[in-house]
């Protein structure tokens, strides 16, 4: 089962790729490829004047004699600042890009079901703008407090330099995953903690193609494409784990919503 989890993972971030390319969808992921571009930009020459002197700071805690540990120490360092800057870009990205993410994974979902959701435009998209950024501000909540509690450890000697980075490495994956497979769920007013919970029954599904999307976030030239791809797989992964039963459920408690009640007359 795990086994089949993480291979699905795998084929929903390849998935991304593939649509990304498809015609009617090209238009949606230009402007999240621009924004990434100039957040990249400004995150990279940030980073490029703090890394050197974190990873000195972290060694000059190796006592004379594990000296030989200097180099993996120096590595984990630079592994974890990489990591934070990611949170940082992460966070930015999901406030400037959210109403975009929203409508790219809208015409995804579209695309994948046949079944239009609604006639969104420009000014749907303008109207929708307050909520979509609450709703970033809900993952905000949720995610700064964890991530302020990790960085606060970095700074323990030894924990730090050897616990620390894997451990950022899977928040980082779980919050990629909560990043983007927010988008199908919000477009749908699925509550927050609701989709916390459902992407948490297939934890090893989401964590894989959180991780994939983390990876890519490092990785010049695909780091300024891989926010639409992660839309996209994102969005394949709900319309076929998801859709089917949370829009029954939307159905059935509408229904029950508005059916007539039985009346008892007062006597």
């Amino acid at each position: 089962m795990f086994t089949s989890d993480y291979k699905q993972g795998l084929d929903y971030f390849l998935q991304g790729w593939r649509l990304i390319t498809q015609k009617g969808l090209r238009r949606f992921v230009v402007m999240p490829i621009v924004i990434n571009i100039v957040l990249l930009i400004a995150i990279f020459w940030l980073m490029m004047g703090q890394v050197g002197h974190f990873a000195a700071w972290a060694v000059s805690f190796v006592p004379d004699w594990l000296d030989w540990l200097s180099y993996v120490i120096y590595a984990l360092a630079v592994i974890t600042l990489l990591v934070i800057y990611f949170f940082i870009f992460n966070l930015l990205a999901g406030f400037i890009a959210a109403p975009f993410n929203g409508m790219l994974a809208e015409k995804v979902e579209i695309m994948l079901t046949g079944e239009k959701l609604n006639d969104a435009g420009m000014l749907d998209l303008v109207k929708d703008t307050p909520r979509i950024v609450k709703r970033e501000w809900q993952k905000f909540v949720y995610s700064f407090p964890k991530f302020l509690g990790l960085f606060a450890l970095s700074f323990v000697p030894g924990i730090g330099q050897t616990v620390i980075p894997p451990l950022f490495f899977l928040y980082g994956a779980w919050m990629a995953a909560i990043q983007y497979c927010d988008y199908p769920f919000d477009n749908h007013k699925i509550a927050f903690m609701k989709m916390r919970y459902q992407l948490g029954e297939k934890r090893a599904l989401n964590l894989t193609f959180g991780g994939l999307v983390s990876l890519c976030t490092f990785v010049p030239f695909l780091n300024f494409i891989i926010i639409p791809v992660a839309v996209c797989g994102a969005t394949a992964l709900w319309v076929d784990h998801y859709r089917p039963l949370l829009l029954s459920e939307q159905k059935t408690q509408s229904a029950v919503a508005t059916s007539p009640r039985d009346i008892t007359p007062s006597r």
